[in-house]
């Protein structure tokens, strides 16, 4: 299908919380755009943001939305990478354009934001695909002072969303796509930033975890209002920087990894609210579906990111 020339339909999707949704249009109003000169999408052109887009899995998605005809927004934190995948995109049937930020720092995040709500109409798609893996095996503490892989993988992810809530809304219907992990981990609620008994294996699941028990919140959230949020393990092992930085051989391919992250993007066979392993629906860890533990960490990611208090 032509992304360029007509709209994916997506399934009904759940309805936003008014807080949410006016904590985010407070956090939207006065933000000032990059400054960047980029090819503005044309008339019925869908716009994708992909993060974590300069290499790896991440990369293969946005090569393959911008063969389709996507306007993407590509990011990550290398602007030389970066450019380099604008560049084959703007080679294809696509246009794009790529925007720097950090995750580790809750400020480049929000300036990704502003700039992508003070530069664009709509925003069709969200994929966060950005994340740091389990290696190495040391507690590292990000700019704000969050465990780091909580941080990188799922509260700035958390922050990012709800900050493009009302351009998802707005383009409706719209789509949300986590990329997240087999490897889950439960969150322990004495020791949310595992300060004692520290593993890097442990802290990346505990964020992937975090990240599946978000995506049913938006499911419950959204679907009223035509936006579809899923998550998913993409495959096993792919020949990524992070598997290799934890020194295993690959088990699967980026092609397979992309393929699933594709489906989740344009198939019109799916429903949202679900966690995926590649292709199939799979059930995720039990603490995903425990509602109690889903408010605590709803909490505890308002407090951490500011979200609830309209910062």
């Amino acid at each position: 299908m032509s992304i360029r020339t007509r709209s994916i339909r997506f399934p009904a999707a759940a309805t936003i919380r008014t807080t949410l949704l006016s904590a985010a249009l407070l956090i939207a109003l006065s933000t000032p755009s990059a400054g960047q000169a980029f090819p503005a999408p044309t008339e019925g052109q869908q716009v994708i943001l992909v993060t974590g887009s300069t290499s790896g899995l991440g990369r293969e998605v946005a090569l393959r939305l911008g063969e389709m005809g996507a306007h993407v927004i590509v990011h990550g934190r290398n602007e030389a990478r970066g450019r380099a995948v604008v560049d084959e995109i703007d080679a294809t049937a696509g246009s794009a354009r790529f925007l720097r930020a950090d995750f580790a720092s809750f400020a480049e995040v929000r300036r990704l934001a502003r700039a992508i709500l003070a530069d664009y109409g709509r925003l069709d798609v969200l994929v966060n695909n950005a994340g740091f893996g389990s290696a190495p095996d040391e507690r590292l503490v990000s700019e704000d002072g969050n465990e780091f892989r909580f941080q990188v993988n799922y509260l700035s992810p958390f922050l990012l969303t709800h900050m493009l809530l009302p351009l998802l809304e707005e383009t409706a219907p719209s789509r949300i796509v986590n990329v997240s992990s087999l490897a889950q981990s439960p969150v322990d609620w004495e020791d949310p930033q595992i300060q004692r008994d520290f593993s890097g294996r442990r802290a990346y699941g505990q964020s992937k975890l975090a990240q599946v028990a978000f995506t049913f919140d938006l499911h419950e959230a959204l679907q009223d209002k035509d936006i579809m949020a899923n998550a998913l393990h993409p495959a096993t092992y792919m020949p990524t920087g992070m598997v290799q930085r934890l020194g295993v051989e690959p088990r699967a391919t980026i092609d397979e990894g992309a393929d699933a992250v594709m489906q989740l993007i344009v198939s019109d066979e799916i429903e949202g609210g679900q966690f995926f392993n590649q292709l199939e629906p799979q059930r995720a860890h039990a603490q995903a579906y425990d509602m109690e533990s889903r408010r605590r960490l709803r909490e505890l990611s308002e407090r951490l990111t500011g979200i609830g208090s309209g910062g």
